[in-house]
């Protein structure tokens, strides 16, 4: 096969994959429609990608803010589930053996069954994290689902610490699968969904920039292009 049919037939794979919305790394969250959260889930589909992204992070008039980040974690973790979904064949225990990002930054596994950091492939790390987040998720007691429930104290604490997380599979990718990104046509739908994730913690203030010090050059040049709205204090 040519490399030619090589790379038509990776771009076909990744086109299709966005195009069945049921397809992902892992199974898809769903914000049911009376559900705290749906009204949100739908505006964000409906503007997402359409111009500056401080646009769209923006907080919308007399919704609640805990509820706009709320339905944005689940946002990021199945939109990075489905890029994910799609290189997944090329990211192997083999090929990425240390879950990194480039030279300088490796990113260790830990949590309450292993609070002495594991260095794990790039795969097993993904994998934990996506299983991880997913029970976070479905905790009722930290993401409520039924209307007029509050968050708990606890629930900013834990979020920061999963959008942290989640920033590490873009800067793996971006870094280690550049290439095969270029190849299979997705670099702008990568781009697009790094920006929403990238506009929407810094408006918020729930990743610092020197947590994604390894995408540092990127992160300029997206933010040199549009600007950087200031911090919404939590």
């Amino acid at each position: 096969m040519s490399n030619f049919s090589i790379k038509k037939s990776a771009s076909l794979q990744f086109h299709n994959i966005i195009m069945d919305k049921n397809r992902s790394f892992r199974p898809k969250r769903r914000i049911q429609k009376g559900e705290k959260g749906y009204k949100l889930r739908q505006l964000i589909k409906h503007t997402l990608g359409t111009g500056d992204p401080n646009k769209y992070v923006e907080l919308p008039e007399g919704e609640m803010l805990l509820e706009w980040i709320s339905v944005h974690i689940i946002e990021f973790y199945n939109e990075i589930n489905l890029i994910y979904g799609a290189l997944v064949e090329f990211c192997t225990d083999q090929s990425c053996r240390v879950m990194s990002a480039g030279p300088r930054y490796e990113f260790r596994w830990t949590d309450q069954n292993s609070p002495i950091p594991l260095q794990l492939s790039a795969p097993q790390y993904i994998n934990k994290l996506m299983e991880w987040i997913e029970g976070k998720l479905n905790d009722r007691n930290l993401f409520p689902t039924e209307l007029g429930v509050d968050f708990p104290s606890n629930f900013i604490p834990s979020v920061k610490v999963m959008l942290k997380r989640l920033f590490r599979v873009y800067a793996h990718l971006y870094h280690t699968h550049m290439q095969k990104i270029i190849e299979v046509e997705m670099l702008r739908h990568i781009n697009t969904s790094f920006k929403h994730f990238l506009f929407f913690v810094l408006r918020f203030d729930l990743v610092s920039e020197e947590e994604m010090s390894s995408l540092g050059e990127l992160i300029k040049e997206f933010k040199d292009e549009y600007g950087c709205q200031p911090v919404v204090l939590l």
